[in-house]
């Protein structure tokens, strides 16, 4: 699928000239600023929710033929959840009961929650408003009671199934992986989210890619499988890879429109990664010979046809401008994919439930409402911050992201996060920071407020990179950063994610704009799982004032922003809500 406009196209980045460079990226931090809340003016999108044609969230290839997953009916063999963290159980082959408990916890259902006459699903992956633009491809060998030619596939998470969309020549697989490994694609439908919040989508978007990436990262622990984005493949490799150039061209408009757009409801490559067991030594890609097996998969035999999502469509034009100007080129000729497995980290006195892996990833939750008197304790509170590391521990510098699910990422760690502690024992209120990339510590020192502490708190372990920057009660400035929301400040804690933006776009190119959306949502995801395995909820936070976050640290232009808010804590639960099982028959997920 591609996108035209009035105006000509852009260049792809490795092939655009000095002053085409800077075009993109004054496109993409037009978008940035443009679409910052502030306490005056909110980013442009709907006034009201257009419920006749909110989007379909379960894309569908029609004719297209199903294979039917399994259902997993218990969680014996998956490890305890902090064993992950240090170590990986070995590897298990690819078969159909592995790759059906490897998407059952990672991109399927959850469970179905109803009130009055509302019902509603969940995925294990959340999204920004339940809305689910992140659609997944399996790309893999011949799998027994699957299939027997190597294929690519469509995930159908509502009917937990692989809708075969093309078979892939023999010899592909071999040629360019390991033995024992496949790939996973994700793609974006902007208009799912698009429906509901206007321009300020394609950041909700890129969190929600990341939140998949570390799903599936953390689901292939499990089975002692190893990931990694394949970052050195370009936008053109992917959209072929996954079979979208099925969607006909979207000619983008000059200003927002409303009217039938079905074209608006293409999927925009993001990425693909490779699965393969853990411990596989001395691999590279040889990205050049991979393109060009890639380019013949326009000629395969593709069935299915996309299903229409809505009737009515608004198109917020600068979204697809900005999604072009950060389109990625091949980058590479050859890369090495994985680095040594690294530990996380853990503190004497364990705070994890008796959880299991697979229990954490089934039964996370977006907390609604924080309860406002739940606390933790600082232990606690330092162990869901190691596993929020990048390079786990082990005394080497927080740089490179090696440890679960950050080892995913094949870029070192852009992204720090600034926290408000609200009710943590032993720890006093007020505002920290957790420098995530050493390298970045003098760079935040200079760039935020002269009266800062920057001091170690009291028990803070040595790998945890945490500073304090000021005591005092910042309830009520969390949640006046947080759109005024509640739930910022009725946590034990809220954070900011703390970005290094337009260096890293300068220094790199546009393109990892978005990934630094997905660094985000990685981070995220892991806030998730860490709380739900001590007792605790969390939720992440679309809506904040941008600028108003960055005049509290004294943050001047655009080398740091903020991109994403999080909160953790106890929630309240709506009994209300009643909460039924994902799929038909036994399960634990209710």
């Amino acid at each position: 699928m591609s996108m035209s406009s009035s105006s000509p196209s852009s260049p792809p980045e490795s092939l655009a000239m000095p002053q085409e460079k800077e075009e993109l990226l004054s496109q993409v931090l037009k978008y940035h600023n443009q679409t910052k809340h502030s306490f005056t003016n909110y980013a442009r999108g709907p006034h009201g929710l257009d419920w006749a044609n909110q989007p379909n969230p379960f894309r569908r290839y029609l004719s297209a033929p199903l294979l039917p997953l399994l259902h997993p009916e218990n969680n014996q063999n998956s490890p305890p959840y902090p064993f992950v963290f240090d170590s990986l159980p070995s590897p298990e082959p690819i078969s159909k009961t592995t790759i059906s408990q490897f998407l059952y916890n990672s991109l399927a259902l959850s469970a179905w929650k109803s009130t009055g006459f509302s019902t509603w699903s969940l995925r294990v992956n959340p999204s920004s408003g339940n809305l689910h633009p992140t659609e997944a491809y399996i790309i893999s060998p011949p799998v027994d009671s699957l299939s027997e030619h190597a294929f690519v596939s469509h995930y159908a998470p509502k009917e937990h199934a692989l809708e075969l969309r093309a078979q892939i020549p023999s010899g592909f697989f071999e040629r360019f992986f390991p033995h024992n490994s496949f790939l996973i694609g994700f793609s974006s439908i902007f208009w799912r989210e698009a429906w509901k919040y206007g321009e300020r989508a394609f950041r909700y978007c890129n969190h929600d890619v990341g939140h998949a990436i570390a799903a599936v990262s953390m689901a292939s622990s499990g089975l002692g499988w190893d990931v990694r984005v394949l970052d050195g493949l370009g936008y053109k490799e992917l959209e072929k890879l996954m079979g979208l150039q099925i969607f006909p061209e979207f000619n983008i408009p000059s200003r927002p429109v409303k009217g039938r757009m079905p074209e608006i409801e293409f999927e925009h490559p993001d990425c693909v990664l490779l699965v393969m067991p853990n411990g596989t030594a001395d691999f590279e890609v040889d990205y050049n010979e991979l393109r060009l097996a890639i380019s013949e998969f326009p000629n395969l035999e593709w069935k299915g046809k996309p299903n229409l999502l809505s009737k009515e469509h608004a198109c917020w034009d600068i979204i697809y401008r900005t999604a072009e100007a950060v389109k990625k080129p091949l980058t590479m000729a050859k890369g090495a994919v994985f680095e040594p497995y690294r530990s996380s980290g853990m503190i004497s006195g364990n705070s994890y439930k008796e959880f299991s892996l697979s229990e954490v990833v089934r039964k996370r939750r977006s907390a609604v409402d924080m309860d406002g008197f739940t606390v933790m304790s600082r232990e606690t509170f330092y162990q869901i911050l190691l596993h929020c590391m990048p390079s786990g521990s082990g005394g080497q510098k927080q740089r490179s992201q090696l440890a679960l699910p950050f080892r995913a990422l094949p870029w070192a760690c852009e992204v720090h996060a600034v926290l408000f502690v609200h009710r943590v024992v032993g720890l006093p209120n007020g505002l920290y920071f957790l420098v995530r990339n050493e390298d970045h510590l003098d760079e935040l020192r200079k760039a935020t407020r002269s009266e800062f502490k920057w001091v170690k708190p009291d028990g803070c372990p040595d790998d945890l990179i945490l500073y304090e920057l000021a005591q005092g009660d910042c309830g009520e400035l969390s949640k006046r950063l947080s759109c005024h929301q509640d739930i910022a400040s009725d946590g034990c804690f809220s954070l900011g994610m703390v970005a290094r933006v337009e260096p890293t776009l300068r220094e790199k190119g546009t393109w990892m704009y978005p990934r630094l959306f997905w660094e985000t949502g990685v981070l995220g995801q892991v806030l998730y799982l860490e709380a739900h395995a001590v007792g605790i909820s969390a939720t992440g936070i679309g809506c904040f004032f941008d600028d108003p976050v960055h005049e509290v640290l004294g943050l001047r232009g655009l080398e740091f922003q903020s991109l994403y808010h999080f909160t953790v804590g106890g929630p309240v639960v709506d009994k209300r809500i009643m909460s039924l099982p994902p799929y038909p028959g036994p399960s634990i997920d209710a």
